[in-house]
């Protein structure tokens, strides 16, 4: 039984539970979350005037504290508590009216879930269970949930003890896995005068002492000859110090491998030179597309990224010797071709990435099914049927653009995980997957009634993709540790894939491996060139500072500007994004409708989508365009409101975030969900003080009271008294607006850097790639049973929603 409902049932808590029992069966909600749960609970302590602490203090405090979900089974007049004890972990039990307690396995709690909705049908034969579990069964698991996201970590520790338990086993696969790497057909590292890891740690004795015995910045170039007569082709270094290392730390490794040392020379090895970055839907372009549907953050990590993993590869190529050979490395951005570009370059087949040598826009065209529906934008619920044919279609070009094999293929978002997955499995490469945001967290009890947002959403197509992409990755990069498992009160978006119900579709008793080392946690960076502090003036243009301060305070011009300040002067609130009903726009103009202090202080200032409904093609950006102006009626917020409908690039977007700072403003991130939050570093790297959600990756971001401040969205009272606070105290201290603004620099300079993230991200690569290398027929049976979800559940699902587009 539950040490905390035992906790319960031995102390005086007893009668208290008994009475909350009773009171949760008269409820007419029969599912209670866990918000739901606890404000139920205070209002009992209020009922029944319980001490201050016994919310927080009591065994029952704690029993509720961590019950994340509560069932009433009426037929039974019994509830199902489902508890949270721990991060990762979940234990479930029925509990009748004379507090009887009874263990629930996970199918019978998914059986009680379709009960709930109706959809339980036993007499009608089993439905089909997905279990991941047993393929995990022969992987190194972690063991301390603190420990989740430090994968690399993890797996450097168990190989280096594998390599001292059974030296000859693994000494062998790394001397397999040096033959294997060249460029453009010329051999890295060994050649065939070394021919077994014995005479390998012989050769490396030689080699340490011929360099030892050059000068130290002595060019790689002049003695790579005697070095190749010796086994050794480049990739060891460029100079002497380096390739006299690099022997060194290869060397200490065969006679005495660690962890350390593993990681330290298999990140050396030059072993990636062409990387696939999938980001398949949305408007994919350089200019023009920011604030369009589907187009935001996602847009803006991978350009970065491109740019930033190009830059390192060209480094590590140089450190490691191989200016000789010529070596160009190459980045393809892969992304969908929309011939109807509405005036962006989303119809280009092949865009250079600014500020690249070597990094590249690859847009593949979709098969024409429909040319009414792919020769136009796709939203990313409605992309499902396009992307199996889109990966066949790819993996020609990207041969080509190559000429040859990538190195590694990293997915982003759901549906850029599911090509990565098939091109992986296809060409027999590395694959990555960041998911940025998985949909099922956002939408409450989506799983649940996804029939009834099946036309809308297609939620049976996207869920099944996550399933299979994740499972498949070889290693998966998230921003957050609490995008995995979570926190100790609320679950992680990974984590609520581990026990769910499709009701009448599927079950899935253990969908994800959260104690695997193929989690890592990789912060995305800012782009520093973009977005700097406000206080940089030598890096300023005037010109653009003032094109801007007249844009969001003064100019009129009705086509993309709606709302004229009545007092400019005031402080501004001001928040960007996107205009659907997770960002919340609407919600920060309702919050700020309700507050008359809040209104006396300050102006809000929105960018977000468009002014007009019939200029948007997107469902949700419609419903909010509505929204906003009534709520801008409702609270007669007219002369307090600017709300510009512009799309703005990079540059702009950072001038505008130096604007609002240089009239010491405020940044308002009010998501009811945020993945991580790349607005958020780029308002702090500005400077401006932020205020963001408390839901999601912003909670590792920002410091609460020290270098940002957490909201809770949902709570609009609150988030005003929190706003008010701060402005109330800047005016009564000057000084206190720019402690915060300062320590929000240093925040992101100190944590979220590109080249931070791609040195850990190359790293990972590496490393996985051997672990993939030397366990890859394990992984096989595994990689079978997602090929059968694909082609038995996703493909036939599929193939119904292409026949509808069909028909539009």
């Amino acid at each position: 039984m539950s040490e905390l409902i035992q906790a319960v049932l031995d102390s005086e808590d007893r009668n208290d539970l008994r009475n909350l029992v009773s009171e949760l069966r008269q409820q007419e909600q029969g599912y209670l979350l866990r918000n739901d749960i606890l404000n139920l609970f205070d209002e009992y302590c209020s009922k029944y005037q319980k001490p201050e602490n016994f919310f927080n203090y009591s065994n029952l405090g704690k029993l509720i504290y961590y019950t994340q979900e509560i069932i009433h089974i009426r037929e039974e007049s019994t509830l199902c508590f489902i508890i949270r004890p721990k991060i990762a972990s979940e234990e479930i039990y029925r509990l009748t009216a004379d507090l009887k307690v009874e263990e629930m396995t996970t199918q019978e709690l998914l059986d009680l879930r379709d009960r709930f909705v109706d959809k339980y049908h036993p007499n009608e034969g089993d439905l089909l269970e997905l279990d991941f579990g047993p393929f995990y069964d022969y992987s190194p698991m972690i063991r301390d949930p603190k420990n989740i996201g430090k994968g690399v970590q993890f797996l450097n520790r168990y190989l280096s003890s594998k390599l001292f338990q059974d030296p000859n086993q693994w000494l062998e696969g790394l001397f397999d896995f040096l033959r294997l790497h060249q460029y453009n057909g010329i051999q890295l590292l060994i050649n065939d005068r070394i021919a077994s890891q014995q005479q390998l740690s012989e050769q490396v004795k030689k080699a340490i002492e011929f360099v030892s015995q050059r000068s130290e910045d002595e060019s790689y170039e002049v003695f790579r000859f005697p070095l190749q007569m010796m086994g050794f082709e480049p990739g060891w270094g460029n100079t002497a110090a380096r390739v006299l290392e690099t022997l060194n730390i290869l060397d200490e490794l065969i006679d005495s491998p660690d962890p350390q040392t593993l990681e330290a020379f298999i990140s050396r090895i030059p072993m990636i030179f062409k990387i696939v970055l999938v980001s398949a839907h949305g408007w994919f372009a350089q200019e023009g597309v920011l604030g369009r549907p589907d187009t935001g953050g996602q847009v803006v990590y991978v350009l970065d990224q491109a740019k930033s993993l190009e830059k390192q590869l060209q480094e590590d190529a140089i450190l490691a010797g191989l200016e000789g050979l010529n070596v160009q490395p190459k980045v393809i951005i892969l992304t969908r071709l929309i011939p109807n570009s509405d005036g962006t370059l989303c119809n280009q087949p092949l865009e250079k990435v600014h500020g690249s040598e070597n990094a590249w826009i690859l847009r593949v065209p979709l098969r024409e099914f429909n040319p009414n529906i792919t020769q136009n934008w796709i939203s990313r619920f409605e992309f499902w049927p396009y992307l199996e044919t889109f990966a066949i279609d790819a993996e020609k070009q990207l041969l080509a653009e190559f000429q040859g094999r990538p190195d590694l293929i990293v997915g982003n978002y759901t549906d850029g995980n599911l090509v990565a997955f098939l091109l992986a499995r296809r060409l027999g490469v590395t694959q990555c997957n960041v998911a940025h945001a998985l949909e099922k967290s956002k939408y409450l009890f989506s799983n649940l009634y996804w029939q009834d947002l099946e036309d809308k959403y297609h939620f049976s197509l996207q869920f099944t993709a996550d399933l299979i992409a994740m499972n498949a990755a070889n290693f998966v990069i998230s921003s957050t540790y609490q995008e995995i498992v979570g926190t100790p009160d609320s679950i992680g978006q990974y984590e609520s894939y581990k026990c769910l119900t499709m009701p009448e579709l599927y079950h899935v008793v253990n969908g994800v491996e959260l104690f695997s080392p193929k989690f890592n946690v990789v912060p995305p960076g800012v782009n520093e060139s973009c977005f700097f502090p406000y206080k940089n003036s030598q890096e300023r243009v005037q010109s653009d500072r003032q094109r801007m301060d007249e844009m969001l305070f003064t100019l009129e011009d009705e086509s993309q500007i709606y709302g004229k300040l009545d007092d400019p002067t005031k402080r501004p609130l001001f928040s960007m994004a996107r205009l659907d009903r997770i960002k919340n726009i609407t919600g920060l103009a309702e919050c700020f409708g309700k507050s008359k202090e809040l209104q006396e202080h300050c102006n809000l200032i929105l960018v977000a989508g468009k002014l007009r409904v019939e200029e948007s093609g997107d469902n949700e950006e419609r419903d909010e365009i509505v929204k906003l102006y009534r709520t801008i009626d409702e609270y007669n917020l007219h002369g307090k409101i600017r709300w510009l409908g512009v799309r703005l690039s990079k540059n702009d977007s950072g001038v505008v975030y130096r604007v609002i700072a240089d009239r010491q403003g405020i940044f308002v991130q009010p998501a009811l969900f945020e993945a991580f939050g790349l607005t958020i570093l780029e308002a702090m790297i500005s400077g401006l003080p932020t205020f963001a959600t408390q839901f999601g990756g912003p909670l590792e971001i920002i410091q609460d009271k020290k270098n940002g401040f957490y909201i809770n969205p949902t709570n609009l009272e609150e988030t005003a008294a929190k706003l008010v606070e701060f402005v109330t105290k800047c005016e009564h201290n000057p000084s206190y607006w720019e402690e915060i603004s300062q320590k929000a620099i240093e925040r992101v300079y100190s944590t979220y850097t590109w080249k931070i993230h791609t040195t850990k991200l190359l790293s990972l690569a590496r490393i996985y790639g051997f672990w993939n290398f030397n366990s890859k027929e394990k992984r096989e049976d595994l990689l079978r049973y997602l090929e059968s979800l694909f082609y038995l559940i996703y493909k036939p699902r599929a193939q119904k929603l292409l026949e509808q587009h069909q028909s539009r």
